[in-house]
């Protein structure tokens, strides 16, 4: 086996469907059907008259495992389209997190610090807690999280990557 068959790497799939119930559930019974492990995950319906939904899956795994995915989910019926953003040209990917930090004094006016370095917005804030609003590439996010944690880091939600390829082609 090659080395670059070995090398683990992380893709972001977008996957054209019917929007209609059971789709995604199949979709993720694919994955853990098979010990596939999804990173991130979104859907949004985004053809009303059609009916058609749109779902981004990260995901890792050796090109071998990439393509299998790639394969398996264009088999399934209410598939129409799978695209590997990751290697059909250039993407654009964000992810938006809220991140909540508890904490007074020096170590509030440091998470301002670091949400104005960062261009986190205030979304929230009392006394004793700040809510921050951070939209960017996944590595931006994970590092301000990491920021955060000596500082009063409380709790977290993200919504997952959001992903279009770049140029005028679409799906």
């Amino acid at each position: 086996m090659s080395a670059s068959q070995n090398r683990v790497e992380r893709h972001t799939l977008s996957v054209l469907v019917d929007n209609e119930p059971g789709v995604l559930g199949r979709v993720v019974g694919l994955f853990s059907g098979r010990g596939y492990n999804i990173e991130s995950l979104t859907v949004t319906e985004i053809e009303q008259g059609k009916h058609r939904s749109r779902i981004t899956i990260v995901t890792s795994g050796t090109p071998e495992i990439i393509d299998q995915i790639e394969a398996q989910l264009g088999r399934l019926v209410p598939v129409h389209k799978v695209v590997d953003l990751s290697n059909s040209g250039p993407m654009v990917s964000r992810e938006l997190a809220l991140i909540k930090v508890a904490g007074t004094g020096e170590a509030r006016a440091e998470a301002l610090r670091l949400a104005e370095a960062f261009r986190a917005r205030v979304m929230d804030a009392t006394i004793e807690s700040f809510v921050f609003e951070l939209t960017g590439k996944t590595d931006k996010l994970d590092q301000f999280i990491s920021l955060m944690m000596p500082l009063g880091l409380v709790e977290v939600s993200r919504t997952g990557v959001a992903a279009i390829s770049r140029g005028p082609e679409g799906m």
